[in-house]
């Protein structure tokens, strides 16, 4: 039997909740058919506990459900060493090195840890270039103020990680790294020519999309020149960028919607359906689920109204799909000890010295 609108709706989404067990409201919401659930430090108590977690939820949905993270490295990692976990240093170190054997070496340890937890997708690695030494989001979670380096090692990363059946996740289109402001907290603009896009920010993310990077997520930044009142997740000027010069057909995903850049701009009704409509094809609700259960409804009524062609509505779904092959089984929590903290891991972070150079902004963000 074909799927409900409804259900078609909601496997547009990936969810997150709180707690360390499955809440009725993640479970509720894994049966109105989300794809997708993001964890947090809120969710994690040590490895194994992690594995059952994502084992819960994984058997509560009887089909594939993604389980992401974002586990960059640096001070951007929901799991950490007491937890169980190999600590790695930020990226800038890893581009201090420069050598892309070790950038993929380092994507393999992040694939091998997740998955032995169930974690199915990685929001990693970042490929903003980082130009702003004002910036108070990026910073060290860049690999290099050089755009071709970040393209070289994010490409490298990103085929570790997938090679351990990790899907990984270029962010955040089409860069976060010349900004000002967090787009956790305002609305970042920016001014630049598409010379200077082409030039600097794109050219990671072109390098991504010829790696065959698995996702790409969408910045709530305004790039003046592309369009001047709405950010990129909504724009669709950006995202026929990506699309058509930048030469990507995954999956691409929105940053979280319940951050202020979006939140406090533009309601839900507007975000949404408008994220989708611009060529958005997964949406990132990650806290509240009276909010999570709003933005399905909104896109399905956009749907029912004809604001939202079903055609797009059917691409968006078959790029979901195709990621949905990175959904694994539940993992075994008795053996995820045995994949964690091994020799080898930990002598590969040992070979990455402490940065020289680079900035270590303390705001601790996805």
């Amino acid at each position: 039997m074909a799927p409900s609108l409804d259900t078609e709706v909601a496997g547009l989404l990936c969810v997150g909740f709180h707690g360390k067990t499955p809440s009725p409201e993640v479970l509720e919401l894994i049966r109105r058919g989300v794809y997708g659930v993001v964890l947090f430090a809120r969710n994690v108590e040590s490895a194994e506990q992690v594995a059952e977690l994502t084992a819960a939820l994984k058997r509560a949905a009887g089909r594939p459900l993604l389980v992401s993270v974002d586990q960059e490295g640096g001070r951007v990692a929901r799991l950490r060493e007491p937890q169980g976990f190999t600590e790695l240093p930020p990226m800038r170190a890893v581009g201090e090195l420069g050598d892309a054997a070790i950038a993929r070496d380092v994507g393999a340890l992040l694939g091998r840890e997740l998955r032995a937890v169930g974690i199915d997708q990685d929001y990693a690695p970042v490929v903003d270039v980082d130009t702003n030494p004002a910036n108070p989001v990026i910073g060290d979670r860049s690999f290099s103020r050089d755009p071709e380096v970040v393209g070289r090692l994010g490409a490298a990363l990103a085929l570790g990680l997938q090679g351990e059946g990790v899907a990984a996740c270029a962010k955040h289109f089409p860069g976060h790294g010349d900004t000002s402001q967090d787009s956790h907290h305002d609305l970042p603009r920016l001014p630049h020519a598409r010379e200077r896009l082409d030039r600097v920010e794109l050219q990671p993310f072109r390098a991504l999309a010829r790696a065959g990077v698995a996702s790409v997520m969408t910045a709530h930044v305004i790039f003046e020149p592309l369009d001047s009142a709405r950010p990129a997740t909504l724009a669709p000027s950006v995202m026929r960028l990506l699309r058509e010069e930048v030469g990507y057909d995954g999956c691409a995903i929105s940053d979280d919607l319940e951050m202020k850049a979006v939140a406090e701009h533009f309601p839900l009704e507007q975000a949404a359906p408008g994220a989708i409509a611009a060529g958005v094809d997964a949406l990132l609700v990650c806290h509240t689920a009276a909010v999570q259960h709003r933005a399905i409804d909104l896109v399905r009524g956009a749907v029912e109204r004809g604001d939202l062609p079903r055609a797009r509505l059917a691409e968006a779904r078959g790029r979901v799909e195709r990621l949905l092959r990175f959904a694994g089984p539940a993992p075994d929590p008795a053996q995820v000890r045995a994949c964690l903290r091994t020799p080898d891991h930990l002598a590969l972070a040992a070979r990455i010295p402490a940065l020289t150079t680079g900035r270590d902004p303390t705001t601790a963000c996805s």
